[in-house]
């Protein structure tokens, strides 16, 4: 049936109406304050990146940014809250790794990481550190593995629980190199680090930032970074990869991401403020003296990285059997 002469104009008004609504909604955003949910407790480098560019984004709009930490579950509390959040801009989720290793790790989730949300763009990244005890005769990543290779199953490693990133990365370890190194899973990070202080286990991935001054106090000793290049704040340790290790590389990382329905022009700005904001010498700064680099791009650009890292966590989860705690 041909449409009568009045819906042609109708349906014409009604798409211009909503092109310019979608772009009015984005001109007055943000128009109260926006909630950035966390997914770990306070404290760890997801707070320290949330908390300075939340106060960047409040300086430049004027709405205060509220950093909300909601942990548990590997993430997923927070993750959902957002998922299911009002789509206007106003709640926002602050993505980690975990959440890409949850994908797989949980069979059953009421959020999808990919079709629930709007990618707005990365933050920051900051690579692991393998770390020994110095009762470990190894001084490198090179030496770890031969003497692995002659100890199949006597050397051993702690993680922050099974199916953390600091398990995987571990994970990751055994099957490229080919040996057999026991996982130790600790409840957090804290009693991960004792553990590996006493003695109580060998090894230990853990960040650049916490590792530092374990490493100048000479209580550890750093074996590799987990990057594809040196970090800056460890420029002596080689990457786990130039040990023969091809394709080694984990990290932790944090991005922005809005709920699915969230409008083009509310996305598109925020991008662009942020962004704006990780170029500033002064955030850049203060990143990098955490050991975190900063990284923006477009939303495209995180939208592909989360897919990518998604699959590469979902072969080490499968591979290696872990399971969520």
């Amino acid at each position: 049936m041909r449409p009568t002469r009045w819906a042609i104009p109708f349906v014409a008004g009604l798409a211009l109406s909503l092109v310019f609504s979608g772009t009015a909604a984005g001109q007055q955003y943000p128009s109260k304050p926006i909630r950035l949910l966390l997914p770990f407790p306070p404290g760890g480098s997801t707070d320290i990146v949330a908390r300075l560019i939340g106060q960047k984004l409040t300086e430049s709009w004027g709405q205060p940014v509220l950093v909300d930490n909601r942990p548990g579950a590997g993430g997923n509390i927070a993750a959902e809250t957002a998922a299911k959040a009002a789509p206007d801009g106003h709640t926002l989720f602050q993505v980690n790794v975990a959440n890409a290793i949850g994908a797989t790790l949980y069979p059953k989730l009421n959020y999808d990481l990919v079709t629930s949300f709007a990618p707005v763009t990365q933050l920051a990244t900051t690579p692991y550190v393998l770390l020994a005890h110095p009762s470990v005769p190894a001084r490198n990543t090179r030496e770890l593995v031969a003497l692995a290779k002659t100890r199949p199953g006597g050397l051993n490693y702690a993680s922050a629980g099974a199916g953390s990133a600091t398990h995987l990365s571990g994970e990751l370890l055994k099957a490229l190199s080919g040996t057999d190194i026991l996982h130790v899973p600790y409840k957090g990070t804290g009693p991960a680090v004792t553990a590996l202080l006493s003695g109580e286990v060998d090894l230990y991935f853990t960040t650049v930032p916490a590792a530092v001054p374990l490493v100048k106090g000479g209580r550890v000793r750093a074996l590799g970074v987990t990057s594809a290049k040196r970090s800056p704040l460890m420029a002596d340790v080689a990457p786990i990869a130039e040990a023969g290790l091809k394709g080694y590389e984990t990290s932790t990382w944090h991005g922005i991401l809005a709920p699915a329905a969230t409008s083009k022009d509310i996305v598109v700005k925020l991008n662009a403020e942020i962004v704006r904001i990780l170029a500033q010498p002064e955030v850049r700064e203060k990143l990098l003296g955490q050991g975190l680099e900063p990284i923006g791009g477009t939303p495209e650009q995180f939208g592909a990285y989360i897919r990518s890292e998604i699959a590469k966590w979902a072969k080490v989860v499968k591979a290696s059997g872990a399971r969520a705690e």
